[in-house]
């Protein structure tokens, strides 16, 4: 197994056949609009999945699962990189807060070298949008690594000994390249050594989000899904240095549904600002045109609205968010295995969007 091309791998979106699967739906005329995406995400291989629709001032949840019980909006899912817009959120309330700027040079505390590029420091916007220039990985992550935990044994110390080794692919600034330790960073440059927690408190708790956390309560162990990797079971990520990139959080599709509600209605969020400051197009790649948020990344859909979008995956998970403020509707998607290109969940998630927004 490739570990490091794993590790930075995107599920692509394509659709898949039809299958029968036990499910669990309450609702409306959304129950009907829902199920086949259900049937398709067990269809590509899903042991369980569950997906979460908003529709104007309507909210449906559902789930199916291959065997045994169906997941359902309290079940709890590794989520995965979606976890990157809440430190992104998390930046932006510090900027509105006075307390940072986006172009803040990165800062770390002493020994913790900082890479840079020749014409310029790397900024908070940079690692908000993926444009730092920085790796996908640590240089040294995979170093006595765990093939099915990749980021548990890595620590502070480790950190800060890569770091001088690290690169950069790009000038800070100029090009889009994915990076898990630009937006690590990004968490231990908001709150070092206490990015967790920070989360918590200025993202997950004013938004409600009680089951959105790295830490499985109890409770929400007994709730919690089993991951799975090429249809075997496999441990849940665990990471304690570059969680600020969402490696390691939990959370269910109610919290989400929450969570997506408030981004397609700021207004009446307590983070209104902070959520409209993740929105804007903050850069643009030049050499594809793909457009950033704070986290957040741009799309179109088949009829030209513009949807804001993320995903996730650990070896044992795949999500994908995605809403479209115009039409006031948000599809969020949970499965409990881990996505790759013979698997594309993603397209499932745009394809209900589009059809919700019809």
């Amino acid at each position: 197994m490739d570990r490091r091309r794993l590790l930075g791998t995107a599920a692509a979106a394509a659709g898949a056949a039809l299958v029968p699967g036990r499910a669990v739906a309450a609702g409306d005329g959304l129950a009907a609009r829902v199920r086949p995406y259900l049937d398709r995400a067990l269809a590509a291989g899903a042991p369980s999945a569950v997906f979460g629709v908003i529709r104007g001032a309507r909210r449906h949840v559902a789930g199916a699962g291959q065997d045994g019980p169906a997941p359902d909006g309290r079940t709890v899912f590794q989520l995965g990189s979606i976890g990157k817009t809440l430190t992104a959120t998390a930046l932006a309330r510090a900027v509105g807060a006075g307390t940072v700027r986006l172009d803040t040079p990165l800062r770390l505390p002493p020994g913790f070298t900082v890479p840079r590029g020749t014409t310029r420091r790397i900024t908070l916007r940079d690692l908000a949008t993926h444009s730092s220039g920085l790796p996908s990985l640590p240089v040294n992550l995979l170093d006595g690594a765990d093939p099915y935990n990749p980021y548990a044994h890595y620590t502070l110390e480790d950190l800060a000994a890569g770091l001088p080794r690290t690169a950069l692919h790009n000038e800070p600034g100029s090009t889009y390249a994915y990076s898990n330790l630009g937006f690590g960073l990004l968490g231990q440059a908001l709150a070092f050594d206490g990015v967790d927690a920070m989360l918590r408190r200025r993202v997950a708790a004013p938004l409600g989000l009680r089951d959105t956390t790295t830490t499985l309560r109890p409770d929400m162990a007994s709730r919690k899904a089993v991951g799975h990797m090429e249809g075997e079971a496999v441990p849940d990520w665990r990471d304690r240095v570059l969680s600020g990139a969402g490696t390691s959080i939990y959370s269910t599709a109610d919290d989400m549904l929450r969570y997506l509600d408030a981004q397609l209605r700021p207004e009446r969020s307590p983070l209104r600002d902070a959520i409209e400051l993740t929105q804007r197009i903050h850069f643009t790649d030049p050499a594809t045109g793909l457009r950033l948020g704070l986290g957040w990344h741009f799309g179109t859909l088949s009829d030209g609205r513009t949807v804001r979008w993320h995903n996730g995956g650990t070896y044992g998970f795949s999500t994908c968010a995605a809403f479209d403020r115009e039409n006031g509707t948000a599809v969020m998607m949970m499965v409990n295995t881990y996505s790759d290109t013979t698997r594309p969940f993603d397209g499932l998630v745009f394809a209900l969007l589009d059809e919700l927004g019809s």
